[in-house]
């Protein structure tokens, strides 16, 4: 349940609380390895990803993957990255601005494209479950936008205004997904999108966390 009337955050995992970039780039270049393409680096990543996934592997290798290539890559890249996250750690700082935010009688919840299943035990093993009132990853297959899982995601948060209310995230489907909702958006420059990226999307774009929650006081007072 929301706080009714308050401010609220919908937080990105990936990359945003989550600095899971060596984990991501890690479980990219595996997946394209099983199709013999060359590795890629963090800046060419940040550069060019952009959802939906395809989309992104047809700007690096020139064409979409067909449905066999994707099924191969999806897989390898999900294990990879299953096996790799164990080393990441939560964005610094993270934990204190959730903290802080709630403290100040105001709401917060995570929505993810990262799924569901995997999700929430890795938000509990960290021991900030309790700082959100919603915790959702993303059901059915990958690939997708994250805009009708944020309908459904603020529809399912009693008492939260979509006009008081600020998605914060490291991806300009991000800003679409809260522009879909008629809530705002602040992103951050530490996860996927370089600021280069990030600015087309409309929305301010910031360099830190401490930042993006300021802003969000702000916009969704």
């Amino acid at each position: 349940m929301g706080m009714q009337g308050a401010s609220h955050i919908v937080w990105d995992w990936n990359g945003t609380l989550f600095h899971d970039n060596d984990a991501i780039i890690g479980a990219t270049n595996a997946a394209f390895a099983e199709l013999g393409l060359e590795p890629i680096t963090m800046e060419q990543y940040r550069s060019l990803y952009c959802v939906p996934v395809p989309k992104f592997y047809e700007r690096l290798i020139g064409r979409l993957p067909n449905d066999a290539e994707w099924l191969v890559m999806d897989e390898t890249f999900h294990r990879y990255y299953a096996e790799h996250r164990v080393r990441c750690a939560l964005t610094e700082g993270a934990e204190r601005l959730l903290v802080e935010w709630v403290a100040g009688g105001r709401s917060q919840s995570i929505l993810s494209m990262y799924g569901h299943e995997e999700l929430v035990p890795l938000v509990r093993g960290f021991g900030i479950e309790a700082h959100f009132v919603r915790v959702d990853g993303r059901t059915g297959p990958s690939g997708g936008s994250k805009a009708e899982h944020m309908v459904r995601h603020l529809a399912a948060l009693a008492g939260v205004d979509p006009s008081r209310t600020v998605v914060i995230g490291d991806a300009a489907d991000d800003a679409v997904a809260a522009l879909h909702v008629g809530a705002k958006a602040v992103l951050y420059t530490g996860g996927s999108h370089g600021r280069a990226s990030l600015e087309g999307a409309g929305v301010p774009v910031v360099d830190s966390l401490v930042e993006a929650v300021a802003l969000a006081q702000e916009i969704a007072a």
